[in-house]
């Protein structure tokens, strides 16, 4: 387009902020300035009056602007990180076991609770329910005043397997007593298989752990080697392997199901001695241990025989019910002795048969069953509050949980 003679000269335009720097093409279409090289000589004067006054505009813009974006990102920074550690990031609230499900990432090890057991040693009760003196018991927290942990699994030490190391691990890092829900030492519950099978792992945990007794614990001359290892700690008045203690402000409950050997009707001494202690008892809370489930999916099915157990516990509103025998971990819905659903009144039952032996498959899902889990040890940790508990069933070297909490006791 031909030049416009009426048009008049544009004024010549002052380098300012954002102009292209030497070298670059003006946006005009002027060849820039000539770079000095080593054959033309920069003007003195050049030198002594510095960079041209918008060069140096710019670079006072561009160091303040660097400023403002170094200070800006540290001050989002430091609210991000007030942000994380007033909101707690990590694992949320435990869901009620009304809609707990399995799952969730555990820590690597299981994180310390403090427990007070404070009455694990089975004080006596008018239900006859008393530990001789001298036995050994589980021993008392440093911190008395949290709520009690009570922990464990049934069927355990076996020299086939290293199950049993995984879960005593796993205990390692646990405060509280520790429960067994019998089948302690396989495979026939001798002193031999205590010292060599039961000793090296759990054994460890001696002082702090009641336990209940099982079939394999039976095996050995009427219970001779399980009676000889845990001594007073495994029996009540009289030398039963029935027994209670106290446990924070629950009542806990131990019973021996092989009833072919004791007895479990409500005629037998055991099933006298059940009704005495449960009538004697105050305790808003309470949670029985016995080997045997009534209900399971597990290989040995339902077990109608501790229906004498199930019937007395039910009317006199005890809130869980501990197994082992199935050689699994299940969780059930709260139930009546008849298994139907009771929310009210209804009991929990948990099978943890995980505490080291060789696991099994399921056979079949039986009613109210709402969590199965058949391919890792683990044990069952119960946090007793004053009306209600946590529970959470942990793995060893698994990223399987369940856990929750009960809105109340019965």
């Amino acid at each position: 387009m031909p030049d416009d003679p009426t048009l008049p000269e544009p004024p010549e335009t002052p380098e300012t902020p954002g102009q292209p720097l030497q070298g670059v093409a003006a946006s005009d279409g002027a060849p820039p300035d000539p770079v000095p090289t080593p054959t033309d000589p920069v003007p003195t004067d050049a030198v002594q009056a510095g960079p041209p006054p918008g060069r140096a505009m710019v670079g006072a813009q561009q160091l303040a602007l660097g400023v403002m974006v170094f200070l800006a990102a540290l001050l989002l920074l430091l609210g991000a990180t007030r942000i994380l550690v007033r909101g707690g990031i990590g694992a949320g609230p435990s869901p009620s076991l009304a809609i707990a499900g399995s799952g969730g990432p555990p820590s690597p090890t299981p994180a310390p609770s403090a427990s007070a057991g404070s009455t694990a040693g089975g004080s006596a009760t008018s239900g006859g329910s008393a530990v001789p003196s001298g036995s050994t018991t589980p021993s008392e927290s440093s911190t008395p005043t949290a709520d009690p942990v009570l922990v464990g699994a049934g069927d355990i030490g076996d020299c086939g397997t290293n199950g049993d190391e995984a879960t005593a691990a796993l205990l390692d890092g646990i405060d509280g007593t520790v429960f067994t829900a019998g089948d302690d030492a396989y495979p026939s519950g001798t002193a031999v298989d205590f010292q060599k099978c039961y000793d090296p792992s759990w054994g460890r945990h001696k002082a702090r752990t009641r336990p209940a007794a099982g079939n394999h614990d039976w095996e050995s001359q009427g219970l001779a080697g399980y009676l000889a290892y845990y001594g007073a700690a495994g029996q009540g008045a009289g030398g039963t392997s029935w027994y209670s203690y106290d446990l924070g402000t629950w009542h806990i409950v131990v019973l021996d199901s092989n009833c072919d050997k004791v007895g479990c009707g409500a005629d037998s001494p055991q099933g006298t001695w059940l009704a005495a202690d449960l009538a004697a008892s105050h305790s808003t809370c309470s949670l029985a241990i016995f080997h045997h489930p009534r209900f399971t999916s597990g290989e040995h099915g339902n077990d109608p025989v501790v229906d004498a157990f199930w019937r007395p516990l039910y009317a006199a509103g005890v809130d869980v019910i501990v197994n082992g025998h199935d050689h699994d971990y299940e969780r059930f819905a709260p139930q009546d002795p008849d298994g139907k659903v009771d929310t009210k009144r209804g009991i929990r039952e948990f099978v943890v048969g995980t505490g080291g032996t060789t696991l099994r498959g399921f056979q079949k899902t039986v009613a109210n069953s709402e969590v199965r889990l058949s391919n890792s040890w683990g044990v069952l940790k119960f946090t007793l509050h004053g009306g209600s508990y946590d529970v959470e069933f942990i793995a060893a070297g698994n990223d399987f949980r369940d856990r929750g909490t009960a809105e109340k006791c019965h």
